[in-house]
């Protein structure tokens, strides 16, 4: 019964959000791929919004209920009727009476399933489409008939595109550049390879006065230079958003140097590489919103080069949804875990293969966010650099609040909606 309602909420809010788009006729910008849609999502919206009148998804609402949301300008109504009643009410109002609707959405698309976003390109046509990054073995495995399947899927909204529009793709990720080969798209490429349209190049941590508080790269564009900075997060991967920004400039004619002046207002989203101070004068990299092989990988390449540590301390949590792929990529991550950081703090049953791994570093290991919560604070020394890392279900935004040393901070952190806080 539970899954015949919700098939029929999604149906209605699907016409819905269909009829919205018919009615006021929003160019859309797609971002897809498996790392980074969210972040990049917001990047692209601030570089837009120097130009649009531009609405963006919120958060990582990238579902068949986020998008529908997005399109509608309501927030998601969790279980409340009431809030229900109200998206009733504001969807009427879209159609029946005048209104200001946004020229440009900028919509997040996720699949958790097969199928997942063929019916979100069913609600809305994109005028551009951007590829975030299609690794190896991509999250949500588990639910495909194999990694290919899952590139695939995410690939698919560029399908959708009218012959010689944008389609924006890393240039460093031959999956995405071998696919893209496929359509009649305007290709615009960005990253750090030579070939990129929109190339990064000497990409640093941004530092004043010997503390880190950013990152960032020189930046060109056939010719054209500058130079990205991105405040608040850590790590080379922070840089691409932005890049692929640009590149949505680009494809809008928003010339560099504007663009550019635009990304000074963006900030990396809670949960992504985002810089904290910690307890005894340690340094957080809260990396908690969710993980995957590729994620991890990059995250632990930031803490290896991370400048003046006293120690690294990676705590991560496991990684879900990798079905058969689980234990080979828990080894392998562990593996690398024990070559970048001093000590490795485990969480949850399948990272206890870090402990088996070979490597250096000290390793501590635990069945639950809730136990680090207790034991790592006090362990915690100045100097010290702590990576936290893991899926959303194993909650490890629980393990950075406990490590803050500014209690206020903890507004920065994701899941911080009551909705969470009660699971």
């Amino acid at each position: 019964m539970k899954n015949i309602l919700k098939s029929i909420v999604v149906s209605m809010l699907a016409i819905a959000a269909r009829s919205v788009v018919q009615r006021y006729h929003p160019r859309i910008v797609m971002i897809t791929g498996s790392v980074g849609k969210t972040s990049t999502k917001d990047a692209v919206a601030t570089v837009l919004a120097s130009r649009f009148y531009v609405r963006k998804s919120e958060k990582s609402f990238n579902s068949e209920f986020g998008v529908p949301f997005t399109i509608l300008g309501v927030s998601n109504p969790w279980g409340n009727p009431l809030a229900w009643l109200s998206i009733v009410r504001s969807t009427l109002a879209l159609l029946v009476l005048p209104n200001h609707y946004p020229n440009m959405l900028v919509l997040e698309v996720g699949a958790d399933r097969p199928g997942d976003l063929k019916r979100i390109v069913r609600i809305a046509t994109p005028d551009a489409v951007v590829v975030t990054r299609l690794p190896e073995i991509p999250v949500h495995v588990e639910a495909y008939a194999s990694p290919e399947a899952v590139r695939e899927e995410e690939f698919s909204p560029a399908y959708a595109l009218p012959p010689a529009s944008p389609l924006i793709i890393s240039s460093d990720d031959q999956y995405a550049l071998d696919m893209a080969m496929r359509i009649p798209a305007h290709i615009i490429s960005y990253g750090s390879s030579e070939n990129a349209m929109v190339r990064i190049s000497s990409a640093k941590c941004h530092e004043k006065s010997r503390k880190v508080i950013g990152m960032q790269a020189n930046v060109s564009v056939e010719g054209e230079k500058g130079e990205l900075v991105v405040h608040g997060s850590v790590g080379s991967v922070q840089l691409l958003p932005a890049a692929a920004a640009l590149a949505v400039g680009r494809a809008f004619h928003i010339p560099l140097p504007e663009a550019i002046k635009a990304l000074e207002a963006y900030v990396p989203p809670p949960g992504r590489g985002r810089i904290l101070e910690g307890l005894n004068g340690s340094i957080i990299i809260d990396d908690s919103y969710n993980a995957s092989p590729a994620a991890v990988e990059e995250a632990l390449e930031t803490l290896k080069h991370f400048p003046h540590a006293k120690r690294r301390i990676a705590v991560l949590g496991d990684m879900l949804e990798l079905g058969r792929y689980s234990v080979m990529e828990h080894e392998h991550i562990g593996k690398l875990a024990r070559s970048a950081a001093d000590v490795v703090v485990a969480v949850g049953i399948r990272s206890r293969a870090f402990v088996t791994v070979p490597g250096d570093a000290e390793v501590q290991s635990f069945d639950t966010a809730q136990a680090v919560v207790h034991a790592l604070p006090e362990l915690v020394q100045k100097g010290d650099v702590i990576l936290v890392k893991g899926s959303q279900s194993v909650r490890t935004e629980r393990i950075v609040e406990a490590l803050l040393a500014n209690r206020s901070d903890v507004a920065k952190l994701v899941r911080q909606e009551s909705a969470w806080k009660k699971l």
